[in-house]
């Protein structure tokens, strides 16, 4: 027996014209179609992770890891997982420059679009935080989405408000669910576009305080999947060796969570593959989209400039921490000052005069704040529309409810439980919202008094 193993190895280690035949002819044929190895591969890891498939178009497995930028934040991620909300930090990028020359934009990678026309059917979304079930139950509230998780929507375009990471256990599928959606949607003449929340910002910047433990075991499994991927695609000398996914992360951390910081830092597969293409401000005709809030200092900045560069960080190209305009009080995705449920507190001559910085806007429309029992609501003669139901099962298990604009005038509220229909026989307008209560202002007024939460 002892001599039969050593023929074995005598064997494996000697040049063998056979196997030397096999692997010449089979190393012509992947680098003949190392595309095709890719997308297998790609496909095959979004499906097992996200449950969908999303084609060739976007690349599951491809990334950079920029050494500094990792290295840092790798560290960071130590420092922040105790930390307590930021408090301040209104100057708005006092030392960049305020002006924005395309041409510098172009050598920087490919710009999103700010300003978008106004389609005839516009849905907005609030917060989802990681809960697939409620994504889906919004999505078909709004009438896009059929029970097969397939686009309906024709050519409406819907804007999810952000904040899709943190207190649920379902946040890749969800991010998945929405980027095939939009797929779907380009192809039918709608589009989904997603903005970046401060939830995503925090994960960015390895604050972790809200992240639960499905949501560490759901990215541990794709870190799985994704390094298993990558070991197939390395086995095709056609292809690109991939870089170390947990370069410079401790092996001391525990796996959710080296995986989730490998994900999520700037430069990191899921970063830089999908929120790196998530604006940070959208206008979409005449309404104002933001998590938080913009103030005339943003617009002063320069909105192009803001998604250029919160992209440009995603993608790994400017440290681990983001631009200061994403951090305290007075930031455009930590902003309350039009979302306080109590509209004392309400700046509504700030909003004002952000609004009229904008040429054409007429409304923001915000999430961030959950709105408590009153669900989607206006306040300030209807400039800002207050989208956050609280949807979630992680933070309120509000009742699934989206902002409906037609012809970018026509604001109602559709509700999963008592579908609100535009009144328009007998009663008073203002500003395209039906009125029907004196005593209520705005969207308000299409709500009723104690809506149900969603079980």
């Amino acid at each position: 027996m002892p001599g039969k193993v050593e023929e074995t190895r005598e064997a494996a280690a000697a040049p063998d014209s056979s196997s030397s035949s096999t692997s010449s002819s089979s190393a012509p044929f992947c680098s003949n179609v190392p595309a095709l190895v890719s997308d297998f591969v790609d496909s095959f890891v979004d499906f097992v992770v996200g449950g969908q498939f999303l084609g060739s178009s976007s690349s599951a497995t491809s990334f950079s890891v920029n050494q500094k930028t990792s290295s840092s934040s790798a560290s960071f991620a130590t420092t922040r997982l105790d930390e307590e909300e930021e408090v301040d930090g209104n100057q708005q990028g006092k030392n960049s420059s305020k002006v924005e020359k395309s041409s510098e934009m172009g050598r920087r990678g490919r710009m999103l679009s700010t300003w978008l026309p106004a389609p005839e059917r516009l849905i907005a979304i609030g917060d989802i935080h990681g809960d697939l079930s409620k994504a889906r139950a919004a999505l078909r509230v709004a009438q896009v989405l059929d029970a097969n998780d397939h686009w309906i929507g024709g050519k409406t375009v819907v804007v999810q408000v952000g904040d899709l990471l943190d207190r649920g256990g379902e946040e890749l599928k969800v991010i998945y669910l929405l980027e095939k959606l939009k797929l779907e949607a380009q192809s039918a003449g709608g589009d989904v576009h997603v903005l970046n929340g401060n939830h995503e910002i925090m994960n960015m910047e390895g604050d972790f305080r809200y992240v639960t433990p499905a949501g560490l075991n759901d990215f541990r499994n794709w870190a799985h999947w994704f390094t298993l991927g990558n070991v197939l695609k390395d086995k095709c000398g056609g292809l690109t060796k991939t870089p170390d996914l947990f370069h410079s992360i401790p092996v001391s951390y525990p796996e959710g969570l080296r995986a989730r910081i490998a994900a999520l830092r700037p430069g990191g597969p899921i970063s830089s593959r999908f929120l790196a293409n998530h604006h940070t401000v959208l206008v979409v005709g005449s309404s104002v989209f933001v998590h938080g809030g913009l103030l005339p200092a943003h617009m002063d900045y320069g909105l192009e400039h803001i998604n250029q560069e919160v992209r440009d960080w995603m993608l790994g190209k400017n440290g681990w921490r983001g631009p200061s305009y994403l951090h305290g009080v007075n930031a455009i995705v930590w902003l309350r000052k039009y979302s306080d449920v109590k509209e004392s507190r309400c700046d509504c001559e700030l909003l004002n005069e952000a609004i009229a910085s904008i040429p054409g806007a007429q409304r923001m429309v915000v999430g961030h704040t959950i709105q408590d029992r009153r669900g989607i609501n206006s306040i300030c003669n209807d400039t800002v529309i207050r989208i956050d139901v609280g949807l979630s099962k992680g933070c309120g298990d509000g009742e699934p409810q989206v902002l409906e604009i037609m012809n970018d005038r026509e604001l109602r509220v559709l509700s999963a439980h008592s579908p609100l229909q535009f009144i328009n026989a007998g009663n008073t307008t203002k500003n395209g919202i039906a009125i029907k209560d004196k005593d209520k202002i705005g969207l308000q007024s299409l709500l009723p008094d104690n809506p149900q939460r969603y079980v």
